[in-house]
């Protein structure tokens, strides 16, 4: 029997039992879409976590004043801890696995425009603050160094912020008046989509000064129940290590030099409050990762019950066209004749079904692609380990589905066969 004369009885097959054809390689279609969609989406939400995290900042540390947990110095247990501008100056000079750091210092203060006012948070930052925490600028410019050396009364302005204070008006280049001193507005941020944040809020919300003129200007003021804030006092330490690779150790570096300058022992990880962003970022992609191989799992399993759909209803068919089958015989076909028919049926099955679950599984990631998607629902990525997956479970399931129920259909007898009912 030669190849036309199969896949005309292969059509005619599934023709004669529309219904029953579509819906056993429903299973397939939807596996095959299963596995593409399933992962896509996995590692759709790992990236977007990935690209989220990078919003708050690049290989970023944060560093706040703890208490101490032992003995060190000659100084009790129980001591809590200042972080002071000179922590940062000491850092830059001291950790070479630190590539920037920045003093931070946080105060809600009262800003008035020529158009509305507010009482805003407002961070003085070093300028290299700006690049490790991936704020740009939508108009005007960043604070530069020379902002910082000269003590400029200049701000940049978060989006929320610029449209609270400046809604619908010229913002760079007006003056803002920020607890009584005039700032000029140098510079609008892009607007961020954070997932994230610490101190006062999203960068959205803030506003942005040089740390010497915000130490100038309006320092938090020192009380009675806050002696301890005195000049030179800041909120926390942020810092970008030189190497992600590295960052234990930059941070355990950190740690023996303000444990030097403060009189805490090293080794106190109470002394210290950290947020290491990298170990987050490490710990966030294999939790996505994790479930984006559970996802295959599941969507592979559905693929493989498809795939036994597809044995049971070949059983099935062969059972229905036992007369058939030794007719056939009878008039001189083979064993591998009847094989290589119903082995070709399972085929085209499989692979027909398979196609079609493919093109739809990458049609369907496609347009979610272009779709605007809301922002808590990322985008599909497709990945061509997935689609590999796919076709070799489908080659697996080709194989197995259709070569048992072949055989059976060729091991039967002509005569037993003539005498089914």
């Amino acid at each position: 029997m030669n190849l036309r004369e199969i896949a005309r009885q292969t059509l005619g097959s599934m023709r004669a039992h529309k219904m029953r054809s579509f819906l056993t390689m429903f299973g397939i279609i939807w596996g095959i879409t299963s596995v593409v969609l399933l992962v896509g989406l996995g590692r759709g939400f790992n990236r977007d976590q990935k690209r989220r995290l990078r919003t708050i900042g690049v290989d970023l540390v944060i560093v706040w004043g703890g208490r101490t947990s032992t003995d060190a110095g000659g100084y009790a247990a129980g001591r809590p801890i200042r972080l002071h501008v000179d922590d940062a100056r000491a850092i830059q000079r001291e950790c070479y696995l630190i590539k920037t750091v920045s003093p931070e210092m946080i105060r809600p203060v009262a800003e008035v425009s020529a158009f509305n006012a507010a009482n805003r948070p407002v961070r003085g930052v070093w300028p290299e603050y700006q690049g490790f925490r991936s704020l740009t600028a939508a108009e005007g410019r960043l604070m530069t160094t020379e902002d910082e050396a000269q003590g400029r009364r200049v701000v940049v302005l978060g989006d929320e912020a610029r449209q609270q204070l400046f809604r619908g008006k010229p913002a760079v280049g007006a003056t803002l008046v920020m607890a009584g001193y005039p700032y000029q507005v140098i510079g609008v941020l892009d607007r961020k989509k954070q997932n994230g944040s610490y101190g006062s809020g999203p960068d959205n919300t803030q506003l942005f000064v040089p740390y010497s003129a915000m130490a100038r200007d309006y320092p938090p003021p020192s009380t009675p129940e806050r002696p301890w804030i005195d000049r030179g006092y800041i909120n926390n330490l942020v810092f970008e290590v030189a190497d992600p690779e590295q960052h234990e150790e930059a941070i355990a570096q950190v740690y023996r030099t303000l444990g030097r300058i403060h009189h805490f022992d090293p080794q106190d990880k109470y002394a210290l409050f950290t947020w290491d962003t990298m170990y987050g970022a490490k710990l966030s992609e294999r939790i996505f990762a994790v479930m984006t191989m559970f996802f295959g799992a599941v969507a592979l399993m559905t693929l493989s019950l498809g795939g036994i759909g597809v044995m049971n209803i070949m059983l099935v068919s062969v059972t229905e066209r036992t007369r058939e089958i030794g007719v056939r015989k009878a008039l001189g076909a083979t064993a591998a004749d009847i094989q290589r028919q119903f082995f070709a049926e399972s085929a085209a099955l499989t692979t027909l079904s398979g196609a079609i679950g493919l093109a739809l599984g990458l049609g369907v990631c496609g347009a979610l692609q272009r779709a605007a998607l809301p922002d808590f629902i990322p985008a599909p990525v497709i990945v061509p380990g997935a689609i590999l997956a796919s076709i070799a479970t489908l080659s697996l399931i080709t194989i197995t589905a259709g070569m048992y129920p072949a055989r059976r259909a060729a091991s039967l007898s002509p005569i037993e066969c003539l005498r089914y009912e």
